[in-house]
């Protein structure tokens, strides 16, 4: 007759609920999987059963209990690794769509912005497009399950303890929030660029010719160019927005070695 001792349900407890909160920690961070038209059952499902083949992979487990101090403060380790892995991976994101709106302002599409219930405010429509682009390109590139095996493999990194984390990890999070507007900005320069360059070319005329209204003329004018431009310039942001996935899944296991120092 099968026995089970109280010491081993305990372990297969913990074995379970401490992988289960750095997964539940990246799903509500992470891009694709903290999206609010994901229903929380499906997260909260495909994180336990995530866990249930994570868990005996794992080779050392310390022997702490699930409902002690320790216990807790392993807790909030792994929520702390899950935040950090997902909030370093939508930065990538984040820098799309401050390109997006860039572009939005410059072509006139200030006004064209609609409630995003993603980020609990307003977000422009050229913001949300490029947004979607990216990604499908995430998805393309399998980004998603790159991301699941650099978590997965977290667990040899950063094994699960109650040692706080690293304080550099934090730091480079925080200076990596600086890429947001510098890759935003080289994302979005050659289409600012060409319109900065149309809204002169509209001054001129309007200097030239006193009668021609550039009030009447202009905003057509600049949203019909910036649509022509978008369609023109689209592969090549596409490459590099691509560049800039590929750059947040090896900044993963580059957090993974700061956090762990």
């Amino acid at each position: 007759m099968l026995s089970v001792t109280n010491a081993q349900l305990y372990e297969w407890i913990a074995a379970f609920i401490w992988p289960l909160f750095r997964l539940l920690a990246l799903f509500g961070t992470a891009p694709l999987f903290s999206e609010m038209s994901i229903p929380r059952q499906v997260k909260i499902g495909l994180a336990a059963m995530i866990a249930i083949v994570v868990s005996p992979t794992i080779e050392t487990l310390p022997v702490v209990p699930v409902y002690s101090f320790d216990g807790l403060m392993i807790i909030l380790n792994e929520i702390g690794i899950g935040l950090a892995l997902g909030f370093t991976m939508r930065l990538v994101f984040h820098a799309v769509a401050y390109a997006g709106e860039i572009i939005g302002l410059q072509m006139g599409l200030s006004f064209a912005s609609f409630f995003d219930p993603q980020s609990g405010g307003q977000t422009m429509v050229l913001g949300r497009f490029l947004g979607t682009v990216a990604m499908l390109l995430f998805l393309a590139m399998d980004g998603h399950l790159l991301m699941l095996a650099t978590l997965v493999e977290s667990f040899n990194a950063l094994p699960i303890s109650g040692t706080p984390l690293s304080g550099q990890g934090w730091l480079s999070i925080a200076r990596a929030g600086g890429t947001v507007f510098s890759s935003g900005l080289l994302l979005a320069l050659p289409l600012v660029a060409a319109l900065l360059a149309l809204n002169l070319i509209m001054g001129i005329l309007n200097r030239a010719s006193p009668q021609l209204s550039i009030f009447a003329v202009g905003f057509p004018v600049t949203l019909a160019g910036g649509m022509l431009l978008m369609l023109l310039v689209m592969p090549q942001m596409n490459v590099f927005m691509a560049h800039l996935i590929e750059i947040g899944l090896a900044s993963l296991e580059t957090l993974l070695g700061t956090l762990a120092r």
